[in-house]
């Protein structure tokens, strides 16, 4: 039997709603194909009247509904009154990205990650890695969340900014992107301080769970091991938050 955390990755040909303004209007912003717009029947106002503006522009089939329809729809209950229907979410191939990032002269930075099962985590850490500039955030296709709509919300739209690549094993992953040069580093209680650890040129970030951290195969793998300090009672950091220390103390290097 699997553990509770154990989930496999949600069926790809599922439908993909985004749920609430923000995401729709960052779905819209980024030439994602909407195949159909349920908004709240009553006043239209604010951004609620640019969405559906745009969505008209585009040829979108807008559908007024009672608020009660959304609530039942709803993974959260946090519609604001739009739910959006779209293909499901479309992963970037790894090899394409790297021949992006090449053609651009830029050193790669990457952000692999082992285990993350919440999708709460997995939204932050694609919105911090988003910000800190990182060229793609690559997850397994097994024993990891996915790209959901709980996702897309918790990474405030990022998921539309940033490539996401998924694989079928991140050990393989991590040898195919050591034979093009990039140092892995892996975050881990047992490192070296982060603060000492070679961060530059071109890089993989591996970002565990916080319950179990980097698996032991892929730990293996690994060029650094690097901690960040915890000098409270407190053994460890949530999952996001981990990455977010990790990915600035990168970010911080480049100035």
């Amino acid at each position: 039997m699997k553990k509770n955390n154990e989930t496999d990755h949600i069926n790809e040909d599922a439908p993909f709603t985004f749920e609430g303004r923000n995401a729709v209007l960052e779905a819209f912003a980024a030439g994602k194909t909407i195949h159909r717009l349920l908004v709240k029947k009553g006043e239209i106002e604010g951004s609620l009247r640019v969405i559906v503006a745009q969505a008209k522009e585009l040829g979108v089939p807008v559908m007024l509904v009672p608020k009660e329809k959304l609530d039942a729809m709803s993974e959260n209950g946090k519609h604001q009154g739009v739910i959006a229907f779209a293909p499901a979410y479309e992963y970037a191939d790894l090899d394409t990205v790297l021949t992006n990032i090449t053609q651009t002269n830029q050193q790669p930075f990457l952000i692999i990650l082992d285990k993350i099962y919440d999708p709460h985590n997995l939204g932050a850490i694609i919105r911090t890695a988003s910000a800190a500039g990182a060229h793609a955030v690559i997850i397994p296709k097994r024993r990891s969340a996915g790209i959901t709509s709980a996702v897309v919300r918790a990474s405030a739209g990022a998921v539309e900014h940033i490539p996401i690549c998924r694989v079928a094993n991140i050990s393989q992953t991590i040898d195919r992107l050591k034979k093009q040069n990039i140092w892995i580093v892996g975050t881990d209680a047992a490192g070296q301080l982060i603060y000492n650890t070679p961060l530059t040129g071109a890089l993989a970030l591996v970002i565990g769970n916080e319950g179990e951290g980097i698996s032991r195969l892929v730990r293996e793998k690994c060029d650094f091991l690097a901690s960040i300090p915890m000098l409270g009672p407190t053994p460890s950091l949530n999952a996001s938050v981990a990455a977010a220390v990790a990915m600035y103390e990168v970010l911080r290097r480049k100035f």
